[in-house]
């Protein structure tokens, strides 16, 4: 049976970031980079992509295009907190899941999908769930291969799904342009156009194989495998999880600070037991607000250690509410920590706040006082006492 793979996709997900720190952004033409007129693009958002402006473009010709181009510095990050509970969400799915960048992965939904009475009501339910919790739009391909899917989320931006057959091969795939393939380098494509390829289609045909063969060299063969729809289903899957989240819609809407503090505790408190059950340690602690009219603002803190104990988690978890709540009214709340790890793995050190460990004196006393006699001692006292003896 062919596997079902989704290629999730963030629409402009750097500047989403900003919109979603601030709201009067949407809608305007702007663009994530450096604020220097040398420097270049990491992004744009939709409003600017029509007026032409695009990443890595300079800043100089993006402002040429449009003048009215709002340029905000990138904050690396709040976009890897984003990403973070991003990946926690997909993750509510299925745990076959491959990262592929910041911002994209693949999704195997082959058993999931079977669930549901319609199989693209889980892409449009994933769609719509992270509109409505995170303020994220995406792009989702759906294909039997990775490649497959991957050009399929492309095909439809953004907030697109986009289903790819192999049988539909021949009639979506093959009519665009040889630039659209994935992979394909950019240093490849003139070199393919000189000799006449300038559609997947062109460069499928069986009597053009040996020349793309030859232009292509080694990697020519895989990717024609590619287009033809014969490449991996495979997902290459980590069991290791990188953040763990917790959040809440009310019925009612918080509009002072002690609410909202009171409801963040009770969140994180869960959080912190959930940590604690399963072993796992964090030390970048996110918190996620969405008010009345579904703006939503994220905010992180980086810990400097790894933890799973309230008291530190909390108090940074407060200390991001109180330097960032407006009395707006707030429905949902969300609690987040990062960078997860298996605690055993952790080289753990106290921190003044703890109980420091007892010496191993201490412990051999305790144990002697039990005993009634001297029973135990360390085999440093052995060697100097033999030492004494001679």
């Amino acid at each position: 049976m062919a596997r079902v793979l989704f290629h999730v996709d963030l629409n402009a997900f750097f500047a989403s970031c900003e919109e979603l720190k601030n709201p009067s952004l949407k809608g305007k033409p702007m663009a994530v980079g450096s604020l220097s007129k040398r420097g270049v693009l990491s992004t744009a958002n939709y409003a600017a992509r029509k007026e032409g402006v695009h990443a890595a473009m300079p800043v100089y010709e993006a402002l040429r295009k449009c003048p009215s181009l709002i340029i905000v510095q990138g904050d690396y990050q709040y976009y890897r907190s984003v990403s973070a509970q991003f990946f926690e969400f997909l993750r509510q799915y299925t745990t076959l899941l491959e990262p592929c960048s910041i911002d994209e992965c693949f999704m195997d939904v082959t058993e999931v999908i079977a669930h549901y009475k319609r199989p693209l009501d889980l892409a449009f339910e994933i769609q719509d769930e992270l509109i409505e919790r995170l303020g994220l739009s995406v792009s989702i391909g759906v294909a039997p291969t990775r490649f497959l899917a991957k050009m399929a989320s492309d095909m439809k931006k953004p907030r697109g799904i986009t289903v790819l057959r192999k049988a539909e091969i021949e009639q979506k795939l093959y009519p665009l342009p040889i630039e659209a393939i994935v992979g394909l380098g950019k240093k490849t494509v003139p070199l393919l156009k000189e000799k006449g390829i300038t559609t997947i289609g062109e460069l499928a045909d069986k009597k053009n194989e040996s020349l793309v063969l030859q232009i292509l060299g080694r990697n020519g063969y895989a990717l024609l495998q590619k287009v033809h729809g014969q490449s991996s289903d495979q997902l290459q899957v980590s069991s290791t999880r990188k953040s763990i989240s917790l959040s809440r819609t009310y019925e009612q809407d918080f509009y002072t600070m002690d609410e909202v503090l009171v409801q963040a505790r009770n969140l994180t408190q869960h959080l912190c037991d959930k940590m604690i059950r399963e072993h796992q340690m964090g030390k970048l602690v996110s918190v996620s607000l969405r008010d009345t009219e579904f703006h939503n603002i994220v905010r992180s803190q980086n810990l400097g250690q790894y933890t799973n104990q309230f008291p530190l988690i909390y108090q940074a978890v407060s200390n991001l509410i109180e330097e960032n709540f407006e009395p707006v009214g707030y429905r949902h709340i969300g609690i987040h920590v990062g960078s997860i790890k298996d605690q055993e793995k952790i080289l753990h050190q106290p921190s003044i706040f703890e109980v420091p460990q007892h010496d191993t004196d201490w412990i051999l006393n305790k144990l002697n006082r039990k005993m009634d006699q001297q029973v135990f001692m360390k085999a440093s006292d052995l060697l100097k006492n033999g030492n004494q003896q001679k």
